[in-house]
């Protein structure tokens, strides 16, 4: 490789890593708009300048570089002169070719059964559900909700695990997830489904908080916990807002009937005896 052709592969790289560097920058200004508190954004929006700033000076140190970079290395590095070959010409027969059989195009196979893609449904709140609000506070149509994250302990919300794929047996499991622009009593509802059928929601009112941390939870018997795919989506009003995911595996413990013990009581046979015949009474009086 000749100085030229070097000069110029670097100053393909450094465009193509300037161009890299400002859109990691711009992808982190994006999402530090997004979050919610206010010292994190900050944290995240001055990282984002920065990598900007490092990308524009990569962008201008590549134009530099092919501008200027081709006289200032042959400056330190003259190029020595080459010896200028005169080409003979060679006269070699070629080879006359002659004809072949074209071969006659051949049918291809075109399938019977054209596959298409199916349709998504969007989420939505059933009827039944939709006539237990209570709510007479309109919602606030910009109100947004982070990605649901299930655990199993919600006692600190600010130090857990989390995981999409549980075991059996378990008896409680809780969705974690960050809000804002929520208007304070305002319809909100949380849906649980397995493998598309409902098992669990709750609709009620809104709290007082319009953003910060919160969560959905549903406790229910091990029992009831059979294994399959779990969908819990969360409406504000009749608005889809998230939807979270995540697999229980193993058999769910079968339920223990309980017996209670019933007392029988046993009829006890009543012996009555028939008044003997009146007889006179002889009452004797002594002083």
């Amino acid at each position: 490789m000749d100085i030229r052709a070097g000069i110029i592969t670097a100053v393909v790289l450094s465009f193509i890593a300037a161009l890299w560097i400002f859109r990691s920058g711009f992808r982190t200004l994006r999402a530090a708009r997004r979050l919610t508190f206010y010292r994190i954004r900050r944290q995240r929006e001055r990282g984002g300048w920065y990598t900007l700033g490092f990308g524009l000076l990569l962008l201008a140190g590549s134009i530099a570089l092919g501008l200027y970079g081709e006289p200032v290395a042959y400056r330190y590095f003259p190029p020595s002169p080459t010896v200028t070959l005169t080409p003979t010409i060679t006269l070699s027969p070629t080879i006359t070719l002659s004809p072949t059989i074209t071969l006659s195009p051949t049918i291809t196979n075109t399938p019977s059964v054209t596959d298409t893609p199916t349709v998504t449904p969007t989420p939505f709140i059933p009827p039944a559900i939709e006539a237990l609000f209570e709510s007479q506070v309109t919602p606030n149509p910009g109100a947004i909700f982070s990605e649901i994250q299930f655990t199993r302990n919600c006692t600190d919300l600010y130090n857990f695990e989390t995981a999409t794929v549980f075991r059996n047996p378990i008896t409680y499991m809780c969705g974690v997830y960050t809000f804002d622009g929520m208007v304070p009593g305002s319809q909100w509802t949380a849906m649980w489904y397995r493998d598309g059928k409902l098992v669990h929601y709750q609709t009620l009112p809104w709290g007082d908080f319009t953003g910060g941390f919160d969560y959905v939870e549903w406790e229910a018997p091990a029992s009831e916990w059979l294994p399959g795919e779990y969908e819990v989506q969360i409406f504000v009003g009749l608005e889809w807002k998230v939807v979270g995911k995540f697999l229980l595996e193993g058999d769910a413990p079968t339920a223990i009937p309980t017996v209670s013990p019933t007392i029988t009581r046993t009829p006890t046979a009543t012996v009555t005896q028939a008044a003997p015949p009146s007889q006179p009474v002889t009452v004797t009086v002594t002083p």
